[in-house]
């Protein structure tokens, strides 16, 4: 057996998760919010050996590029014989059990572990259970454990003119979370040498823990044998509900449409029974007339492209700060007039939030009526760069206030197909209203298909060549441009279905 922290903590999860990592991982699902916190945890990891000044790093890689475990533990004996004060991604094996500690710091009468978290959340239990498991493979190999301690990165943090890691990271202790915890260690290894030993999958039903403290990345596998679409398909139902009613058999829509506590919500009811009956779109006239009407010409589409850095690049920023980097603006100066464009694209590796303000200002009179599809999130980024810029500031909070959102027909329930499942996202509306317009498909699209992609990309271009500059930059433009030509169409679609029911 074979075992290391993170297949630890997916033992802990649910067992099936350990399971399916040995026999089964090719059904593993990884979705952008996983990959990023992956991404992250590796960007916190580097930066916080620095914490406690000078120190080793035992990281090795074979001629494959993987990581060389063998040469690392030897690193790892090595630099405890010479006395180094921080040892990082410190390697230790016990029986088939390996972990590598974040930092193994050298005390008067043994060693303390600090585990490095990118989560500005200390009170995740997992990461209890993490620094347990690591804990009781170097209690095992004769280290002597003092102390054991989280680093998380501290969201109140705001960066000066330089990064100051010391005021990044909190450093909670967490001994006596960890030394009850790990009682538990020997037992779960124990049912953990049994389960991987047989080849028949273990017979483990979906619970809570399929999304608990993570989205399990094996749940489509897990629930491929169910109908399709089923409870965990619905519109707005916590996850802990969605348990409740699998176990009580409402998994299908057939039966989920006989539960009054579901069906009470009035979205969910028209989901339900638009796909059970095949019903043709629903739609409010007057409610939908009465929304258009609060819609005024010049009209203004305008969406943003941000990025979330886990350490602040910028002065006056903060962990996980939402940064735009670009926006697209459609607009139409009269009804019936030409469908004109406007957009910004800052430089990778600058601050671009003066040039988008700026850009913003320039473009977008004070006074004029503004879409934007989920308006709270540009409300949001209006609102901190008027924080930021108060000669800015008059106009920013004006396009603000001006502000409509074209999410609200459909999430109100003014208007629904039933091909739009139960998203009412602009990627699902768009294909549900324009199903055979390849112009308007996302997948079409080059290098960027939607926002998770733009964020990760923006901050790579400044180390490409200029070549892949021009290509990543006319990609990034292309994406952000569907955005708002999609909510013009939306917007015209409404229109022209108004005006065919007053025929």
């Amino acid at each position: 057996m074979y075992f290391s922290k993170s297949k630890y903590t997916g033992l802990w999860q649910c067992p099936k998760i350990a399971w399916l990592n040995k026999y089964k991982s090719e059904e593993k699902v990884l979705d952008s919010s996983t990959l990023a916190r992956m991404s992250a945890g590796n960007e916190v990891g580097d930066l916080a050996m620095q914490l406690f000044g000078d120190y080793k790093e035992v990281t090795s890689y074979k001629i494959d590029g993987s990581l060389d475990l063998n040469k690392m533990k030897q690193l790892t004996l090595d630099y405890i014989n010479e006395g180094v004060e921080n040892i990082c991604e410190a390697s230790f094996e016990y029986k088939g059990l390996y972990c590598a500690c974040d930092i193994l710091r050298k005390e008067e009468d043994g060693y303390s572990i600090y585990e490095v978290k990118s989560s500005t959340h200390e009170d995740n239990y997992i990461y209890i259970v993490d620094i347990s498991y690591q804990k009781y493979v170097l209690e095992k190999c004769g280290i002597k454990i003092i102390n054991t301690f989280l680093i998380n990165v501290d969201s109140s943090y705001v960066r000066g003119d330089e990064l100051d890691i010391q005021k990044l990271f909190k450093i909670t202790k967490v001994s006596k979370e960890v030394d009850i915890e790990i009682s538990n260690v020997e037992s779960l290894i124990e049912q953990a040498i049994v389960l991987l030993d047989s080849k028949e999958e273990p017979n483990i039903d979906l619970s809570i823990n399929c999304n608990n403290p993570y989205k399990c990345s094996y749940f489509e596998y897990c629930t491929k044998h169910l109908p399709k679409p089923n409870i965990f398909d619905l519109y707005r139902l916590p996850f802990n509900k969605k348990i409740d009613n699998y176990k009580k058999g409402i998994i299908s829509y057939d039966s989920i449409s006989n539960c009054k506590d579901i069906m009470k919500n009035p979205t969910r009811n028209r989901v339900v029974n638009h796909y059970l009956n095949d019903l043709s779109p629903y739609i409010e006239k007057d409610n939908i007339e009465e929304y258009l009407a609060t819609l005024s010409y010049p009209l203004y589409f305008l969406d943003f492209e941000t990025m979330q850095p886990v350490i602040p690049l910028f002065k006056g920023t903060s962990p996980y700060q939402q940064i735009v980097f670009q926006y697209s603006l459609h607009y139409i100066e009269e009804k019936g007039g030409e469908i004109k464009h406007k957009e910004f694209l800052a430089v990778s590796g600058e601050d671009p939030r003066r040039a988008v303000a700026e850009s913003l200002v320039a473009n977008i009179p004070a006074d004029v009526c503004v879409l934007a599809y989920n308006k709270a999130f540009e409300r949001g980024r209006l609102e901190e760069l008027a924080e930021t810029f108060e000669d800015l500031a008059i106009h920013l909070r004006a396009i603000k206030d001006n502000m409509k959102d074209l999410l609200d027909p459909f999430q109100k329930g003014m208007y629904y197909k039933k091909e739009m499942g139960n998203s009412f996202s602009i990627k699902s509306v768009l294909p549900a209203l324009f199903p055979n317009d390849h112009s308007l498909n996302y997948k079409n699209l080059e290098g960027v298909h939607n926002g998770g992609e733009a964020m990760s990309l923006f901050p790579k271009i400044k180390d490409m060549d200029i070549n892949e500059q021009q290509i990543a930059r006319k990609n990034l433009l292309k994406y952000c441009e569907l955005d708002t030509f999609a909510m013009v169409k939306i917007y015209l679609h409404l229109l022209e279905i108004c005006e065919k029911t007053k025929v």
